[in-house]
């Protein structure tokens, strides 16, 4: 039986036997072990069923920390880290051997960031290791955004759940790497375009990969739930289905044309931010319905909404 709670000890403590458990973030929940224990990092992936061509990043609470673990960090990349760490950007740098090439998927490059939740740099605080962390759900499937999340879906194959609340973000972390052409966005995430062009200038988007990924979370079909998910209105779906048997992920008005059970609303202000937050648990709870389609709303391509649109375009993606 999985164990749940906010004791960091106790976590330090599996951790360092090379289990892994559920780690809070401000984004969603990670499936936390050792990154330089490549044990351990087996164990992220087979818990996970993940792919090995998949990479995972690596999760630690100093950009000091950070430098052992890669070879050099470019200036534009230094700036990113020095305006947003910890936050919800991921940086990819050059890597050092320590790293296992299981964590890096034989790339020479490696996924850091600096996770901005309290119990998290806690815990890596009082670590020798650093943390490789991918979101704690089997693969493919909607992120988790609390700790009960976690304990529905990979309960009986970890021993412990660090509880920090609900994730504040509710979407990954943007993934951004340099090249000698200037800054690529490789998964669009929760810090925003604008946000990271502010300080960067110009920033390429290149967010999707059918195999063989440069980055975590690039694969094309991912973030799903069981039920097929379909980027249409309810009007549309209607001509093959009864309302009844319809699921609805709204952003900010419900429709009369389905039953309001079945309807999930992202935000009724239609603020991007809480849309964000809100998604995967409206996703999991219309998953948990009995309906055979789930429908969803694309939100407006500005702020969050970009990065709502690319989980809904690879939820969708078939």
């Amino acid at each position: 039986m999985v164990l749940v709670g906010t004791d960091v000890q106790k976590a330090k403590e599996f951790l360092e036997q090379g289990e892994v458990i559920g780690l809070p973030t401000e984004t969603v929940y990670g499936l936390a072990g050792n990154a330089l224990n490549p044990d351990a990092v087996l164990k992220i992936f087979k818990v996970k069923n993940r792919p090995s061509f998949d990479p995972l990043i690596v999760h630690t609470d100093s950009l000091d920390k950070a430098e052992t673990f890669v070879t050099a960090i470019p200036e534009k990349a230094r700036r990113v880290a020095e305006r947003f760490w910890p936050g919800p950007v991921t940086i990819l740098l050059p890597k050092k051997a320590v790293i296992p090439d299981l964590v890096s998927s034989g790339l020479d490059t490696v996924a850091i960031r600096i996770p901005n939740h309290p119990l998290a740099l806690k815990l890596l605080s009082v670590l020798d290791f650093p943390l490789a962390a991918p979101s704690a759900n089997p693969f493919g499937y909607i992120s988790p955004t609390t700790a009960r999340h976690v304990v529905q879906q990979l309960g009986d194959q970890i021993p412990y759940v660090l509880d920090g609340g609900s994730a504040q973000v509710g979407i990954e972390s943007t993934i951004i790497g340099f090249s000698d052409d200037g800054p690529i966005v490789y998964r669009l995430g929760g810090m925003t375009l604008e946000k990271l062009e502010a300080v960067l200038g110009k920033v390429a988007v290149r967010s999707h990969s059918t195999s063989n990924p440069k980055a975590p979370g690039m694969l094309s079909s991912h973030y799903a739930p069981r039920k097929p998910l379909l980027l249409k209105t309810p009007q549309e779906i209607l001509k093959t289905h009864k309302p009844e048997r319809i699921g609805v992920l709204a952003f900010d008005e419900l429709t009369r044309l389905i039953p309001l059970e079945n309807q999930q609303i992202l935000s009724v202000t239609g603020d991007l931010n809480e849309a964000a937050k809100n998604l995967f648990a409206a996703m999991r709870a219309l998953d948990a319905l009995d309906v055979d389609v789930i429908v969803a709303d694309l939100l407006p391509e500005m702020g969050l909404g970009r990065a709502v649109n690319d989980r809904l375009r690879r939820a969708a993606f078939k």
